[in-house]
């Protein structure tokens, strides 16, 4: 039977739980245990696909076809452990589905309440498909005190019950802030937090506490006096160099150790850490630097790219170098010729990522024209891909009109819904007028590559599988033309209709691709493609 860790959050609610939550994942599976880590959302969306980037970060798409919150990303980057459908659910999914029941009747004229019938299915939700774990983490989202997540709180306080003494803990993630002008630590919000959540039923065996200073021992003691925990379980979070050095703290502070004795469990062995030693020496301890220039639409809000953020890092990691990144706004190179070769010509390499819409496509043409011509190592991901085959149809092929079915009518369709493909489950279709989501190709799909190719080379294989989130296609039509001009389609669906991988053999690195390789890519066993694009820019370096 797998016991239950329920993560919230008191006047914290984006200061780590998520982090948190990977960190302890990792330690207790450094130890031996099998973990699942999920994520329990307040807000009203049926799922994150329908969000935008600028209010809730990038989506997270799961092998089967999920569209997640951010952390299952921090979750799978830290345990390797792939998540699913079932580790992430919000309020919206919940309503609807009880609406759903509601309406065929399934409650046979029952009153449908908030108790028992809400609080029943996210319990559901939270012991589904745990068999084969021994831990589940569960982080409610939200701030305890909050309307939204009272119906997460009553649940778990129900669940504790439920599953028995010993078999559930909480751990509660508040903020001890540092006044400057008084010049200390303030315990306060973390009491009130604690009160609050024990007001609503659930007493916390786990404090950790987030601080920007060292947590006092006197301070330690006074939490623990007015929180009703041990003082070894109020566990000080100060802040990180990097996120990949967090467990190496939580540990060093005796989170796992704590959270192991709260469950009465024997300590058992230390947990082997050698791969998070290793990782951090590699980041304190680089041996070259390079900057990639990211040319997208979101970079206002880095979070819009966290996956890409963190694999970037881990191609750095592979390679023993610090990976300096630029963000640049896409639609600045659409205004000023001058502009492109300032921001681009000290670039080590240039990357192009996944997007929606017409808004910074021009600019990202650009960029991309630039890094052909200058011989500048380029990678293209999903509409990066797109546009690599537009630009090249446009300024290679004579074909002037060349555009994206995506930007509106257009005579000469490089880029195009593509209503029907083979999948593993069989023919897979899609309409034009459906609902967007219901348009998107989402999830893990298998290509082919060319055995001589520079994408088969980088992985080592050529039947791999990759993950994806879109819903236009490069169009095969074109493909003679394209290719004529020196791009290469290199990697197909196995149907051989849809383009997953073009490269240009004539350039020192020039590949895009269709699918999100950034969601595969983790610390300790960092995506080829990024390694490889990270040691072409290193490469780079030398000559700039």
């Amino acid at each position: 039977m797998a016991r239950f860790i329920f993560i919230t959050g008191g006047v914290v609610s984006s200061l780590g739980k998520g982090l948190m939550a990977a960190s302890l994942g990792a330690l207790l599976q450094a130890r031996g245990y099998r973990v699942r880590i999920r994520k329990f959302d307040p807000y009203l969306n049926v799922d994150p696909g329908t969000m935008s980037p600028y209010q809730h970060g990038e989506v997270y798409v799961t092998d089967d076809g999920a569209e997640t919150d951010l952390d299952l990303g921090h979750y799978e980057r830290f345990t390797g452990v792939s998540s699913r459908r079932s580790d992430n659910v919000t309020s919206g999914r919940i309503y609807s589905q009880i609406i759903t029941r509601e309406r065929r009747g399934d409650y046979l004229g029952a009153t449908v309440q908030v108790i028992p019938h809400v609080t029943d299915a996210i319990k559901a939700f939270a012991t589904a498909d745990t068999d084969d774990v021994d831990f589940v983490l569960c982080e409610i989202g939200g701030t305890v005190g909050d309307i939204e997540s009272l119906p997460f709180i009553e649940a778990i306080r129900q669940l504790k019950n439920d599953l028995g003494r010993g078999n559930s803990i909480s751990v509660h993630v508040t903020l001890v802030p540092y006044i400057a002008a008084a010049g200390e630590l303030k315990t306060k919000p973390t009491q009130h937090s604690v009160r609050e959540l024990a007001a609503l039923g659930v007493q916390p065996d786990v404090l950790v506490c987030r601080c920007e200073k060292p947590l006092p021992d006197g301070e330690r003691a006074k939490i623990a006096l007015f929180c009703n925990v041990p003082k070894e379980a109020v566990i000080p979070a100060l802040d990180a160099k990097s996120i990949y050095a967090v467990p190496l703290q939580y540990h060093a502070e005796g989170l796992d150790a704590q959270v192991i004795h709260a469950f009465g469990l024997p300590p058992g062995r230390e947990p082997d850490l050698s791969r998070w030693t290793d990782i951090v020496d590699r980041l304190q301890n680089p041996e070259g630097h390079v900057t990639i220039g990211v040319v997208g639409k979101y970079v206002g809000l880095p979070d819009a790219y966290k996956s890409l953020n963190e694999a970037l890092v881990h191609g750095g990691i592979a390679n023993r170098a610090r990976v300096t990144i630029q963000w640049i706004d896409a639609e600045l190179f659409e205004q000023d010729d001058a502009e492109i070769t300032s921001k681009l010509e000290p670039l080590h390499a240039i990357l192009v990522p996944g997007a929606f819409g017409e808004r910074g496509a021009e600019g990202k043409i650009a960029a991309i024209r630039f890094a052909r011509e200058r011989s500048v190592p380029y990678l293209g991901i999903c509409f990066g891909m797109q546009m690599a085959c537009v630009e090249a149809a446009r300024n290679l092929a004579g074909i002037a009109d060349a555009s994206s079915t995506e930007f509106g009518p257009t005579d000469e369709p490089i880029v195009g819904m593509i209503t029907e493909w083979m999948s593993e489950e069989g023919i897979q279709q899609r309409q034009a007028g459906g609902d967007l989501g219901g348009t998107m190709r989402l999830g893990a799909y298998p290509a082919e590559l060319s055995g001589n190719s520079h994408a088969a080379a980088i992985y080592g294989a050529t039947e791999i599988s990759e993950r994806h989130r879109h819903r236009f296609e490069v169009n095969t039509a074109y493909r003679e033309r394209l290719e004529a001009t020196g791009l290469s389609f290199t990697g197909m669906s196995p149907d051989g209709r849809l383009p997953e991988i073009v490269e240009r053999p004539d350039h020192p690195w020039f590949v895009g691709v269709q699918f999100h390789p950034e969601l595969k890519s983790k610390p300790f066993e960092p995506h080829p493609l990024f390694a490889s694009f990270i040691e072409a820019a290193l490469k780079q370096s030398r000559l700039v």
